[in-house]
């Protein structure tokens, strides 16, 4: 029987795989953990997190729209936390219920591979927590050329600010070139907005003497509308998955001391096929 407790927030969760490959990483393991999922409408967060504390709960994934709702209701945060400014993680320190941010982590794992030129031109799209800390590896990783755009023109303004990003209007998106291509929305995600995308990359030039790639944080489907026509269109793609294996490895590892094992991957590709 399982001793800890684990699981994931967020609202809604319908296409999660977190359970997945916590799961299997705890059975694979051998370790008494359970990880659930919880859909937790924002009103009800600081209840749930009232709730949280006087239960056996041993940490929890944050994700969509609780990333920075989250933070003014934790004991503190890690310094990583405090950079991005959102957080995707929570655990339990000295009695204190801390939030951290594993997000920045999975993101750039694939990118740091790929040994690319600090001025390359980036197209963020979207606003939310995610590309908090996009937005944050990015500019820790020395990238200095990155614009930022969301469809409401407001809501990316602040995040422009806090890392000196270029805010551009949406219907501007497409008129400079791009070499790297973010896609943070909801767009694309499995549901409502399966098929659709925030680029139409017939519209968008790569950038010169540097390669042309399409990064998509959405992970199920594991080829969304973006990352097909991003394809189409000569660009290499990375696909989702990438971070958010590399996000849950360094929840896991926070939670439990171990990475997650070579089962935990195999089981989340079987599932987006």
């Amino acid at each position: 029987m399982p001793q800890d407790i684990y699981g994931v927030i967020g609202w809604p969760l319908a296409q999660s795989l977190s359970p997945l490959i916590h799961n299997t990483g705890f059975q694979t393991l051998n370790l008494p953990g359970v990880y659930l999922r919880w859909e937790v409408a924002p009103d009800n967060l600081p209840r749930f997190l009232d709730a949280v504390r006087t239960l056996p709960v041993r940490g929890l994934s944050v994700t969509i729209p609780h990333k920075v709702a989250v933070m003014p209701l934790l004991d503190g945060l890690t310094r990583e936390a405090e950079a991005v400014g959102a957080v995707n993680t929570l655990f339990w320190e000295d009695g204190k219920l801390r939030g951290d941010n594993t997000d920045v982590t999975g993101f750039m794992a694939p990118l740091k591979a790929l040994d690319l030129p600090a001025d390359m031109p980036v197209l963020l799209l979207g606003a939310g927590g995610a590309a908090r800390a996009v937005a944050a590896g990015l500019t820790l990783a020395g990238f200095r050329q990155i614009r930022i755009a969301t469809p409401s023109d407001k809501s990316h303004l602040p995040l422009a600010e806090r890392f000196g990003l270029k805010a551009v209007p949406w219907k501007a998106r497409h008129d400079a070139p791009a070499g790297l291509v973010i896609n943070t929305t909801p767009l694309g995600m499995r549901g409502k907005h399966e098929g659709e995308s925030p680029c139409d990359f017939a519209l968008l030039r790569p950038a010169e003497n540097c390669p042309a790639l399409a990064y998509d944080i959405v992970y199920n489907p594991l080829k969304t509308a973006f990352l097909a026509d991003a394809e189409a269109h000569g660009r290499r793609c990375i696909s989702g998955d990438e971070m958010f294996f590399g996000q849950g490895d360094a929840q896991f590892l926070r939670w439990t001391g171990q990475h997650l094992p070579p089962a935990a991957r195999a089981a989340l590709h079987a599932a987006l096929q």
